[in-house]
């Protein structure tokens, strides 16, 4: 029925049934007469009703899967559509503006990263000593390659070996005869490029040596110096003498630093060159840009290779007075004929002079060109070695905008002259004070140059050195074999057979073999014997046997480098002093926003007790050992106002409190902090809005 006021209208429907959807097909019908106009009989029949236009209207509103453009912007102008689309897009847009404006604030308040060469110690390799790859008694780059587990072990990531550049060795490789070749005792650069990609494939990095002062007397530059030969004519410091007689008089009073006349008269060329070190050790003439860029070019190529980083040693002699006058005495009243000993001078006019800084500089400018990578920063070092002089030091740190070394190297605790918890606080003291706000500090308590720890101090202060080192603020250097308590090698060890191979060898006895086992030549070499002999102690002090004993030397050192690398107070923290005397130090390492503290209660001289409760307001009652010198002490509770330390003995101790002590007005000129940072607990992450 269709009512008489509504319009029919016509609708063909298929004999078939159902209605066609023809909204993606093409009139079939019609395409089929169109094929074959003569087949009357395939055309459908067709009827005619009537229909409510009104009810048409309402099926053709409803959307449907698939539908046209037309069809979807038809609906989409409806408000119901309109309206929710308008309210995802714009929480769309407050959602992206949340996120960038979070990016951006986190990025802003979240403290500077600390880089590789201050989040892991490192650790300090002499080649010719470490391991011998193939039995001719000298340690070798392939013997470093063999034992990189075990500076993993260590949980170390940065390696720093010391020179290794092709030289006669009368200084044991200080006077590179080219500086770009290794010295075929220690290999080739095939050697040195696998012992690289063998330390980068396990996430570690390399620090070389560079000694730009000087040059072996063998290296070419020098011997086309001493015959006038084009731009190397004037590569080295020249001047003229007197000889008479057979007798020489140099230019001036200028002494090398192993004693007498700084200036070596040449056949070849006439005249006498300054060598501040050994007379084989020609030093190169900076005032010539030229000499300037050899360094340069020396530099690039070796971060070229892939180094990740150079120790420029022996800097403060690159300069010296072009007026050549004598230098003053220490004792005016000593007969200028008689003054012989490097001492007995002040060195006015051959030491960090003006420039130096300049030509350093320059060097971390190239440095840096190498740097531009993420991950790729390249490390500088100095040595500075101002031992009387802290502001000097301080110099290579460089100034607020102008970037000179990373940090000059701190020997402070190897050049004390005595040993108490007094003079211990004076040696962290005299770096922290002085140390530019920002600057990074460093520690070593051994070095290539130096008598190793247990023969210096005594073998009881071993254990507790390796504690102080490792929770000082800073990058801490550790020299190969302190990690195990080496000692010195006696002088009584080495054999004539040692003395007649090599003479200089006697005169070193820090540098002894590695201890690595019991065996033959203390698992160093498997050849007869050894460049110089191996410490009679080998057979109980090494490597082996000392990863069995859970007490040892190596497994504090293990637990003291993971404490270290896993704890943020001691990682980044604030340092205060709480206490020192002639026996005790003692210090805090503390986290703003953590409520966890390390105090550490280090003896450097006899038995003695210590009242810590009385020295520190709010301080708990008890705290609990998270490490001792003792590993059997490790998780024991002990009294705060009683802390009793044997000679030697060291504790970490671990304690909660909501009042840190660096927040305390009585240790405000006690605390040092170097890349501050605030823990947060609500979303464990570190900012700087303390």
């Amino acid at each position: 029925m269709v009512k008489e006021e509504a319009k029919s209208l016509p609708m063909e429907l298929s004999e078939k049934g159902g209605v066609e959807n023809n909204g993606f097909v093409q009139n079939e019908a019609l395409d089929d007469k169109e094929t074959d106009t003569s087949s009357q009989e395939e055309m459908p029949k067709t009827c005619t009703i009537d229909v409510d236009p009104v009810a048409m209207e309402d099926v053709a509103l409803k959307p449907y899967a698939g539908m046209p453009k037309e069809v979807l912007l038809k609906f989409s102008s409806q408000a119901r559509y309109r309206v929710t689309r308008e309210i995802l897009f714009w929480l769309v847009i407050a959602a992206t503006v949340v996120l960038v404006s979070s990016t951006i604030a986190i990025i802003a308040l979240s403290p500077k990263c600390l880089d590789w060469w201050q989040a892991s110690p490192i650790y300090q390799i002499y080649p010719r000593s470490f391991k011998d790859s193939n039995m001719d008694g000298n340690g070798d780059l392939r013997g470093i390659q063999e034992k990189l587990d075990h500076i993993t072990y260590l949980n170390i990531k940065t390696i720093w070996i010391t020179s290794f550049f092709k030289s006669h060795l009368k200084d044991l490789g200080y006077g590179a005869e080219d500086f770009y070749d290794v010295d075929p005792m220690f290999g080739s650069m095939s050697d040195f490029e696998n012992l690289l990609a063998a330390v980068h494939d396990r996430g570690l990095k390399v620090i070389m040596d560079l000694v730009p002062n000087h040059t072996s007397d063998k290296h070419r530059w020098f011997q086309l110096s001493r015959n006038r030969t084009g731009k190397y004519t004037d590569y080295y410091v020249w001047q003229d003498c007197a000889r008479t007689a057979g007798s020489v008089t140099p230019p001036n009073n200028w002494l090398s630093v192993f004693g007498n006349s700084s200036w070596q008269f040449d056949e070849v060329r006439n005249q006498c060159y300054l060598h501040q070190f050994g007379k084989e050790q020609p030093d190169l003439n900076f005032h010539n840009p030229a000499v300037q860029q050899e360094i340069h070019d020396i530099i690039k190529f070796w971060l070229g290779k892939g180094i990740d980083g150079f120790s420029f040693s022996s800097v403060k002699f690159l300069l010296e007075a072009t007026h050549l006058r004598d230098e003053p005495q220490v004792n005016k009243s000593w007969n200028p004929g008689s003054i012989t000993a490097y001492s007995q001078l002040y060195h006015d006019y051959t030491t960090t002079q003006v420039g130096l800084h300049d030509i350093l500089r320059s060097f971390r400018q190239t440095m840096n060109q190498f740097s531009r990578e993420p991950g790729r920063y390249r490390f500088m070092g100095s040595d500075g070695d101002e031992k009387e002089d802290i502001e000097a030091i301080m110099m290579y740190y460089g100034r607020t905008f102008i970037q000179e070394a990373d940090f000059p190297f701190n020997f402070n605790l190897i050049n004390m002259k005595n040993l108490s918890g007094n003079s211990i606080f004076e040696a962290v003291n005299l770096w922290m004070k002085n140390m530019p706000a920002g600057k990074w500090p460093n520690w070593a308590v051994g070095s290539p140059n130096t008598a190793r720890i247990s023969s210096r101090i005594g073998k009881d202060y071993v254990n507790v050195m390796n504690m102080l080192l490792l929770t000082l603020p800073g990058t801490p250097v550790t020299y190969y074999g302190e990690e195990i308590g080496m000692g010195n090698i006696a002088s009584e060890n080495v054999s004539e057979e040692h003395v007649n191979s090599d003479p200089v060898a006697v005169t070193f006895p820090e540098k002894s073999p590695m201890q690595w086992d019991g065996e033959a030549n203390a698992g160093f070499t498997e050849g007869n014997s050894s460049w110089l002999p191996v410490n009679s102690d080998y057979s109980s002090v090494n490597v082996e046997i000392q990863m069995t004993w859970s007490n040892s030397t190596l497994n504090l050192y293990r637990e003291l480098t993971s404490l270290r690398n896993n704890e943020l107070p001691i990682h980044r923290g604030w340092m205060c002093y709480i206490w020192n005397d002639s026996n005790v130090f003692v210090y805090v390492r503390e986290l703003d926003g953590l409520d966890r503290v390390f105090m550490m209660v280090l003896n450097f001289g006899q038995e003695a007790t210590t009242d810590l409760k009385a020295l520190v307001p709010h301080l708990p009652s008890e705290a609990i050992v998270r490490l001792s010198t003792n590993l059997s002490n490790t998780g024991k509770p002990v009294n705060t106002e009683l802390i009793k330390t044997e000679m030697g003995e060291g504790l970490v101790l671990e304690y909660k409190t909501a009042n840190p002590v660096h927040t305390m007005e009585a240790f405000q000129g006690n605390c040092f902090v170097a890349e501050k940072a605030c823990y947060s607990s609500a979303f464990n992450l570190l900012h700087i809005n303390c």
